[in-house]
């Protein structure tokens, strides 16, 4: 079950597509959209990240920082964003403890099977680093919508 809202966000350190260092901390003073998601790549995914890609405009009025985070590899990533020209940053999460950290880490089922992994999940972070909104079993076409609009009620200037 993911961390509920109200409280302050875990702080975390992980790298993105180019190996490169990210602490949520780093943040402070910013909304950030934080989105975990399972493989990079895949139907779903890829709909919800090129979702988020198209309204990007949209967030940066606000300087809303968008976050995604897998455990997929930093390479896996680079091919992902390059591929769909994603213009925010992806997070490896390889080892799943921001995910198990963020309580997105779970028991899945598909077609009978049983499997550990990503539920997608999101957070809306406010600028002082709370947890504003917490976004469940999230569907990828219309979620980064849902997202905006959630942000205006955080940031008036989104």
């Amino acid at each position: 079950m993911p961390i509920p809202s109200g409280i302050p966000a875990p702080n975390f350190k992980l790298a993105d597509e180019n190996g490169e260092p990210h602490e949520l901390k780093e943040y402070l003073g910013r909304p950030v959209v934080l989105y975990f998601y399972p493989k990079d790549d895949t139907p779903g995914c890829t709909t919800e990240a090129c979702n988020f890609r198209d309204d990007y405009s949209a967030y940066q009025p606000a300087g809303v920082v968008i976050l995604g985070i897998s455990p997929d590899s930093s390479r896996s990533h680079s091919r992902f964003q390059s591929k769909y020209q994603l213009p925010f940053k992806l997070l490896s999460d390889e080892d799943h403890l921001v995910c198990e950290q963020y309580g997105v880490w779970g028991l899945k089922k598909m077609m009978g099977r049983e499997y550990f992994g990503v539920m997608r999940t999101t957070f809306l972070i406010s600028p002082d680093g709370m947890i504003a909104r917490v976004f469940e079993n999230v569907k990828p076409a219309q979620h980064s919508q849902e997202v905006l609009a959630a942000l205006k009620e955080i940031s008036p200037t989104a």
